[in-house]
């Protein structure tokens, strides 16, 4: 059944990874979902894999609908344009995942804090914890015109461990306590706020990283305890089918969690417990 028919989302970041696969399953599920990104057809980040406009093409192949918008969510002007252009071609937005992330651009630092250059944590603000503030702020009212809405932030989190990389940990505790704050301030407006982790994904770039594909990932004995990022695409589709989902509003939650939950698996069937340090 496709519970989200009529609804309207948004998923920032969708180029690849998590908010591919998080847009492709909310279109499976119904719903109409604007994907916004900076990789276009032709014209990727980086040359990255993945661009908006193949998440669309997934979406449709899907039996979903899919818009891409190309946007850099760290431009104000570009993330306003998008949600006036959902509020001009659809009157309303249900869903927003921020998962817009660009830290990905700076690869791997490995080292203390002392020894990174600040120019890190600029990168992560900016692209990261700031690109996804920046949206709310412009989504939130065209949400509010709705009874119910949802709004979810993709972070990592195990349980307040330490991450081990400080800028890293830093900007993604950030999110959660965003998604906190916000749901404080939206509780009386029937909007759900929570942040959701998932755990290590094979994503296209961990792929490359480790030199595999998602063929072959099971010759990769550091990627064993590895999820697809359909596992928490299905994991935040099940949050925004679920009529009650406003008891959860204000929580980080887990997507090794949410499936036992909601009794959904990973693409090849397997229950992956939650990713812990």
């Amino acid at each position: 059944m496709k519970l989200l028919t009529e609804k309207v989302a948004l998923v920032t970041g969708g180029s690849r990874g998590a908010g591919r696969a998080i847009a492709v399953e909310l279109g499976k599920a119904g719903a109409t979902v604007y994907v916004t990104g900076r990789s276009t057809k032709g014209n990727s980040t980086k040359n990255f894999p993945g661009t908006i406009d193949d998440t669309v093409i997934q979406i449709e192949e899907a039996g979903g609908k899919g818009i891409a918008v190309r946007c850099d969510h760290t431009i104000d002007e570009e993330t306003k344009a998008v949600i006036e252009q959902i509020r001009e071609e659809q009157g309303r937005l249900d869903i927003l995942v921020n998962n817009v992330w660009g830290a990905h651009d700076i690869g791997v630092n490995p080292g203390a804090f002392w020894e990174l250059p600040l120019e890190i944590w600029d990168k992560m603000f900016t692209a990261g914890v700031r690109a996804q503030l920046a949206t709310n702020h412009f989504a939130i009212p065209l949400l509010r015109e709705n009874k119910e809405a949802l709004i979810i932030h993709t972070t990592f989190w195990d349980e307040g461990k330490y991450t081990g990389q400080f800028y890293y940990d830093l900007a993604k505790n950030a999110l959660v306590r965003m998604a906190y704050g916000l749901s404080e301030e939206l509780k009386d407006e029937g909007i759900a706020v929570m942040s959701v982790s998932p755990g290590f994904m094979r994503t296209e770039l961990v792929l490359q990283h480790m030199g595999v594909s998602e063929e072959n990932w099971q010759e990769s004995e550091a990627l064993q305890k590895s999820e697809t990022p359909y596992y928490v695409g299905r994991a935040i589709t099940s949050l925004a089918t679920d009529s009650k989902v406003m008891k959860k509003t204000g929580q980080v939650l887990r997507a090794g969690d949410l499936a036992e939950e909601y009794r959904f698996t990973d693409v090849d069937g397997r229950y992956i417990p939650p990713f812990t340090m």
